[in-house]
């Protein structure tokens, strides 16, 4: 058995590591085209390739190295806290030597809370919540994932949490990590993700009456046709399709 070391230099069980994603976990969309065009518009001459978009599956245990000790750590302190681990973590993922918990939305802020007073897990940063947009993910559409970081034991996990299209919901952690304030509201602009409980959340990127979010994966591509030395480009939802 060959051992891996990871991200952080520790060694790892090969075994934790999940099948490639090709081979194993969840589709969720197959992309035709270079860019994944729908209804034409695939400009790109490569409209006849198919590929399959999917999300990494819930790993097994052992995790390998530290994983196990920071899961074992939280689990026992939901214990404590009255909550079924099982009802706070709907899985926990192994991908590319990396550790992400997905979490049931209504119990962010206690796992937040969990992570950062623990001194067993001591995640005192949280370096920004990143927006993600899968289409194909019906029901749970729109991601939110946090980077945590634990200064004391210098580890990095990530946690996860999704919400659909119609009810883009999701507490804000402002309260426990004041640096995701911006962050926070940037997704919110870019993603359309309403941060409950954030101070004021507003648009910081985009004008205040804009429409719409531009980084969600079904926003028009639109745009305005330019003109170049005469010639009159069409705007690219308007271009001829090769496909």
């Amino acid at each position: 058995m060959t051992e891996n070391p990871n991200a952080n230099g520790d060694e790892r069980n090969g075994n934790a590591v999940p099948a490639p994603r090709d081979t194993g976990g969840e589709v969720i969309r197959v992309r035709k085209g270079m860019f994944g065009a729908n209804n034409g518009g695939d400009t790109s001459g490569y409209g006849g390739l198919i590929r399959t978009v999917t999300l990494p599956g819930a790993a097994s245990r052992p995790y390998g190295g530290w994983f196990d000790e920071v899961a074992d750590e939280l689990e026992g302190a939901l214990e404590e806290q009255d909550l079924l681990p099982a009802d706070v973590i709907e899985k926990t993922v192994v991908d590319r030597d990396e550790l992400t918990f997905h979490i049931a939305r209504e119990h962010l802020v206690q796992v937040a809370r969990t992570l950062r007073d623990d001194p067993a897990l001591r995640f005192e940063l949280c370096t920004g919540v990143s927006g993600v947009h899968f289409l194909g993910d019906k029901g749970r559409e729109l991601h939110a994932v946090y980077h945590l970081r634990s200064l004391t034991h210098g580890r990095i996990i990530r946690l996860e949490v999704s919400a659909p299209d119609s009810d883009p919901h999701i507490p804000s952690l402002v309260a426990v990590y004041p640096t995701n304030d911006w962050h926070e509201r940037e997704a919110y602009d870019f993603f359309g993700l309403i941060f409950d409980g954030h101070p004021a959340l507003t648009r910081i990127m985009m004008p205040d009456d804009w429409q719409g979010f531009p980084q969600r994966k079904d926003y028009p591509l639109g745009g305005i046709a330019v003109e170049y030395k005469g010639a009159q480009i069409p705007a690219p939802d308007q271009r001829r399709s090769y496909s």
